[in-house]
């Protein structure tokens, strides 16, 4: 039998190592692979549970609305959201069809009141002196900026232009 000396045991050593921590690195990535695995079904179960709670909620959100029929309309709106998506019928159902003079003074007073409190309010904040003070400073350091970038843009065309001519003279 031959004995070991020197270096000759080190190439073995090596390979057992490397195998060993392959199969380390195998053990591990199959650990990790389950558990992803589980946490995915876990996502699925959640998600379904999830879309079965959103569809009972769509369904008695809609049953009351089937039940009662065609919904009471109000008697004026000052405003809508959503733009012109009604049909004709709906609209006309909308309007009232006579609106009595105390009832339509009272919606044009509202809604100038409401405008000019608006109004008044956005002006107060424009001319306010802080909002002066920002808007002074903020056009100062843009008149600035732009001079500086003239006088760069006047530079760099100096230079152009000297080069050019130095180009020209030495032709």
């Amino acid at each position: 039998m031959q004995e070991w000396t020197g270096q000759e045991w080190i190439v073995p050593v090596l390979v057992v190592a490397l195998a060993l921590a392959a199969l380390g690195l195998l053990v591990l990535l199959a650990r990790e692979r389950a558990r992803t695995a589980r946490e995915l079904r876990a996502a699925h179960a959640e998600a379904v549970a999830l879309r079965a709670q959103v569809d009972e909620i769509e369904r008695r959100l809609t049953a009351p609305a089937a039940q009662a029929g065609p919904r009471a309309h109000p008697e004026y709106v000052i405003t809508q959201l959503g733009g012109s998506e009604r049909t004709a019928g709906e609209r006309e159902a909308s309007v009232p069809s006579r609106v009595d003079g105390a009832l339509f003074a009272d919606l044009v007073l509202r809604e100038t009141v409401v405008r000019a409190a608006s109004l008044t309010h956005g002006l107060r904040r424009a001319l306010a002196a802080e909002t002066r003070h920002r808007i002074r400073f903020e056009v100062r350091r843009e008149t600035r900026a732009a001079r500086k970038q003239r006088r760069r843009d006047l530079r760099d065309l100096a230079r152009q232009s000297r080069s050019r001519g130095a180009a020209a003279d030495a032709a």
